[in-house]
């Protein structure tokens, strides 16, 4: 009689658990669009023609469907980047492995089933290289009944770290696998598809966020390069990492973190320095006994309250930047 009354409550807790979860539907439509950067203009395979590709919000336990609509010149397939999928493996998107390419003008519709996961996660194209530009963060909130291990911000920024390339990404890749060669480095990088104000390019924009004095904010950062390991830091600022690839973790702080390709972050960071703008900044990681190429890539952290501004600078000319700021 125990073990039936036991039965009974796991099954009436999972029927609760499963009503209180929500049904999402998006729709994608992938093609080709120019983008111009760095006075070049480039040919990318987009979502809904934009780079980085449309958010995919949600709660812990729901179920979200996206129509995936080629019209493109080839197929590829979609993938759920640390989605568990349980007992629903057929969805999770890797090309041959689960399912076949997603052929040009035709569509294929995603089940994608969240489990345990909580934070932030990603989405990509799983077909040759057509991952570097489409993309796009899924942000995984508390359920209805749950809230967060730290302290609720008072807001919240998706950060996408991205590779980009001058020039038509598939010549690109098919070269390399002609020649047996590696791909190249990257032009430049990119927050949620802005490069700097450094260029000299008329264009080009920077990535710019707008936060108040002593208030606390989550970045859901994510690192969608193609090779290459990123260090990511805010100019005299420390981050508290909280999450990595939707999952708690003991809470540390550090000036900075390196973040994997493929890999997510979640890190709270309060502005509590003095008024003004902060720089953040990207340097891929290297190994190598040559010397470094010095690529530092930087957009505007900007930190305000009602008595105004206060300017600052960036010194690119010597090998490690100046940051400072004046009144």
């Amino acid at each position: 009689m125990g073990l039936v009354r036991w039965f009974v409550g796991v099954l009436f807790l999972s029927t609760l658990l499963l009503c209180s979860a929500d049904v999402h539907h998006y729709e994608f439509f992938v093609r080709e669009s120019k983008f111009k950067k760095m006075c070049n203009t480039s040919t990318l395979l987009v979502v809904n023609n934009s780079y980085p590709g449309p958010e995919i919000r949600v709660h812990r336990g729901d179920t979200v469907f996206v129509n995936v609509h080629n019209r493109g010149k080839y197929g590829f397939t979609i993938h759920w980047h640390g989605v568990k999928q349980p007992r629903n493996p057929w969805f999770d998107g890797p090309e041959f492995i689960t399912q076949c390419p997603i052929r040009p003008r035709t569509n294929f519709t995603y089940k994608i089933i969240l489990s345990e996961e909580i934070g932030t996660l990603w989405w990509h194209a799983h077909s040759d290289w057509t991952r570097s530009s489409v993309h796009g963060a899924i942000v995984i909130l508390p359920a209805e009944n749950e809230t967060y291990p730290f302290p609720t911000p008072d807001g919240e920024q998706t950060i996408i770290l991205e590779s980009w390339y001058n020039g038509y990404y598939k010549q690109i890749i098919d070269q390399a696998l002609a020649t047996g060669d590696p791909p190249r480095l990257p032009d430049a990088y990119a927050i949620n598809g802005h490069l700097r104000d450094t260029y000299g390019c008329p264009s080009d924009t920077i990535f710019r966020m707008e936060v108040d004095y002593e208030k606390t904010y989550l970045l859901r950062i994510i690192n969608a390069a193609m090779n290459e390991q990123q260090f990511f830091t805010i100019t005299n600022h420390t981050v508290t990492v909280v999450a990595q690839d939707a999952s708690y973790v003991r809470r540390f702080k550090s000036d900075y973190i390196l973040i994997s390709p493929g890999q997510t972050m979640d890190v709270l960071v309060s502005a509590n320095r003095n008024v003004g703008l902060y720089y953040m900044a990207t340097r891929p990681f290297s190994d190598s006994a040559a010397l470094a190429v010095d690529l530092h890539f930087y957009w505007r952290f900007s930190l305000q309250k009602q008595s105004g501004w206060i300017d600052c600078f960036l010194d690119t000319a010597s090998r490690n930047g100046r940051y400072g700021c004046y009144a």
